[in-house]
């Protein structure tokens, strides 16, 4: 299956905060803290609780090695910051998309960095399509 590879955040100057703390002090944090920093919708997820295959992917990123990936249909996963610098394959309907986690994706879904619409390029409109092609001969 064909891999594609998202790196479609800009580089940054400095070290990367997030409301006010560094990744590493964001890593320190309890979950119920860190959900606190929110925005309402993914704090209201978290405290709902995560369905037993989410429980499954974030098991799966504590055990994984460095340089393993983790292959994962849930597109409704927060980005949290423990998952900083790893790989995941992220499924968008077709195929896996490869991205590696950064800074700048903590509180995010994953689904918004594997994107399930193909871009739409619109061709030429056809005989039939304006008013003027009413004139235009068909041989």
């Amino acid at each position: 299956m064909a891999k594609k590879s998202a790196s479609r955040l800009p580089k940054r100057k400095g070290e990367y905060t997030y409301r006010g703390l560094t990744i590493a002090e964001l890593q320190n944090l309890s979950l119920e803290e860190f959900a606190e920093l929110l925005p309402a919708r993914e704090r209201r997820s978290i405290k709902r609780g995560f369905t037993e295959g989410q429980k499954k992917v974030l098991h799966e990123f504590k055990e994984v090695e460095e340089g393993k990936t983790v292959r994962t249909h849930y597109r409704n996963m927060i980005i949290f910051p423990d998952m900083i610098g790893k790989m995941v394959e992220i499924y968008n309907g077709k195929e896996f998309i490869s991205v590696e986690f950064q800074p700048e994706m903590v509180g995010h879904r994953f689904g918004e960095f594997s994107p399930s619409r193909p871009r739409v390029s619109h061709g030429s409109a056809g005989v039939g399509a304006t008013r003027s092609s009413r004139f235009v001969p068909l041989k």
